[in-house]
C-alpha cells in the first residue's frame, strides 16, 4: 500500500449528503476480478447517460474538476452496504483524501486499509471549502504528519485522527503489511515450533506437541 504523508491536489466537490456505497459502485459491477478498473464506474448512475456518455450535469464531469484528487463530501459519506469496492473505486479514480463532516463506520475503516485518508471536519469548515472550490483550479494540501488541511490563501484546518491509523497510513501498512512487520518473530516461532516432537495418537487421529496431552 502506498504511504500517505502529504498530498496536494485539485479539490472536487460532491455536495450531497448520505452518499452510499451503492451509488459509488452499483451492484452490477461487483464482479470485477481485480481492484483495478473500478474508477471507471465510480458514481456510475450519476456520471453517465445511456451508452456511458458523460452526464454534463454531474459536477465531477465538469472540465474544471478533471484530475481532482481531494474529494469534498457531506455528512454520512459511505453509508449503505459494506462493500470494499467503494474505496477501491475512490482510489482508482484518483482520490487520495476525502474531507467530510462524518462517515459510515465500515467505509471509514476500509479507507485506511486502502491508502485513502478520510479527514473529518465540521459542517462549517466544509461549507467554507465548498465555497472556495467554486473557484477554478482550487487546490488543497492534506498533511497527515502535521494533521492539517491548508490552501494557498491562508486557510488552515486541523483535524484529529486515531494515532494507530495515522501510523499505518504514514508507513503504508495495510493488514497484511502489519503482519509482515513481525515476519522475523513469526519465522523464529515457526523454527522453534518445528523442533518440538510431534506425537501421533492413532485412536483420536490427532497430533499433539506435548506427551502429557496423549490419551491414556
Amino acid at each position: 500500500m502506498e504511504p500517505f504523508i502529504k498530498h496536494t491536489g485539485l479539490a472536487g466537490p460532491l455536495d450531497r449528503v448520505n452518499v452510499d456505497t451503492d451509488q459509488m459502485v452499483p451492484k452490477q459491477f461487483l464482479k470485477f476480478l481485480t481492484r483495478e478498473g473500478y474508477g471507471r464506474v465510480l458514481f456510475y448512475d450519476w456520471r453517465y447517460l445511456p451508452g456511458e456518455n458523460p452526464n454534463p450535469e454531474f459536477v465531477l464531469n465538469q472540465p474544471r474538476y478533471k484530475g481532482a484528487s481531494v474529494l469534498l463530501a457531506r455528512a454520512n459519506f459511505g453509508c449503505g452496504s459494506s462493500r470494499e469496492h467503494a474505496p477501491w473505486a475512490i482510489l482508482d479514480y484518483g482520490f487520495r483524501a476525502i474531507l467530510a463532516p462524518s462517515y459510515a463506520d465500515i467505509f471509514y475503516n476500509n479507507c485506511f486499509k486502502n491508502g485513502i485518508l478520510p479527514v473529518t471536519l465540521s459542517n462549517e469548515q466544509m461549507d467554507e471549502l465548498f465555497k472556495r472550490a467554486e473557484k477554478e483550479g482550487y487546490r488543497l494540501t492534506v498533511d497527515l504528519q502535521q494533521q492539517v488541511v491548508t490552501d494557498d490563501s491562508g486557510l488552515r484546518y486541523s483535524f484529529e485522527i486515531d494515532p494507530f491509523r495515522r501510523d499505518c497510513l504514514l508507513r503504508g501498512l495495510d493488514d497484511i503489511g502489519l503482519t509482515l512487520v513481525h515476519d522475523q518473530h513469526i519465522s523464529n516461532f515457526e523454527r522453534k515450533n518445528l523442533k518440538q516432537p510431534v506425537m501421533y495418537d492413532p485412536v483420536d487421529v490427532k497430533f499433539h506437541k506435548q506427551p502429557h496431552l496423549q490419551r491414556n
